[in-house]
């Protein structure tokens, strides 16, 4: 196991030297997350119907969504992207370490280090001044804490099978847009899953992508009982399992068919 740790220790300090970067996506986030509340807001004024998620609730599930929207699956490794486009991705087929694993713990690092360079200052903020509250008690915390390590594994499963799908298409572009479009509206990046129809309820509860986002920010603000986190990780961890195994076979089969541009 020590190159990939290796991989993902040398990934991460890169990708933790863009502060700039990260700092004109949290004004960004900030903006943004300020709309969304506004929205929100006018929502629930204007309506008496009783909802299942409380306006403070709702505020604080939102700054999450953006203090942590980085750590959904929505962009490819421009690295690895840009091996495929000119064939360089020939010689990670010769390194002498397993393949699928290499991607995975590239892809933890980058949903992992851009996310806490946006998450820490944005919550704090927010905290501050901006409505977000903190978890109800020691217990939220630490089911909060449990379920986003379950989050981040989860999401760069998806994002690995994301690459793997260059073997085929080169760029990734369609299955890129297409893929987390649909990551960011049933995680609940969008509108918060339980705000969504009761009849789409049992559909929401058994999909993967719930587990990005939806799954841990609902722990953190009480809405499903910390005693529940071991099942909700359960959840997380069999949808992270599927994605792994699909992306190895799918990867087994691509190396056989690959042809290196230019060759």
């Amino acid at each position: 196991m020590s190159p990939y740790w290796a991989v993902l220790g040398a990934r991460i300090r890169t990708l933790l030297q863009y502060r700039a970067a990260a700092l004109a996506g949290l004004v960004t986030q900030f903006f943004w997350g300020g709309i969304r509340v506004m929205v929100f807001m006018a929502f629930y004024r204007s309506t008496t119907a009783p909802q299942p998620m409380d306006l403070s609730e709702t505020i604080s599930y939102l700054w999450l969504t953006q203090a942590l929207l980085l750590l959904l699956p929505f962009r490819l490794d421009a690295d690895l992207r840009a091996m495929m486009r000119d064939g360089s991705v020939a010689y990670e087929l010769v390194r002498p370490t397993d393949l699928y694993w290499l991607w995975y713990a590239r892809a933890v690092a980058q949903r992992f280090a851009p996310a806490l360079l946006r998450a820490v200052p944005l919550y704090l903020v927010a905290w501050l001044f901006l409505g977000l509250q903190l978890p109800p008690n020691l217990g939220a915390a630490a089911a909060f804490g449990i379920s986003l390590a379950g989050a981040l594994l989860l999401s760069a499963a998806i994002s690995t099978l994301m690459t793997i799908t260059m073997m085929w298409t080169i760029s990734g572009e369609g299955i890129w847009r297409l893929l987390s479009i649909l990551t960011m509206f049933l995680s609940g990046s969008f509108v918060p899953l339980p705000l969504f129809p009761d009849w789409s309820q049992p559909l929401l509860a058994v999909q993967p992508f719930r587990g990005v986002m939806d799954t841990p920010f609902r722990l953190y603000i009480g809405h499903l009982p910390a005693a529940g986190v071991l099942l909700n990780l359960g959840h997380q961890l069999v949808w992270t399992g599927i994605f792994v195994l699909v992306g190895r076979l799918i990867l087994a089969r691509g190396v056989t068919r690959l042809v290196v541009q230019g060759g």
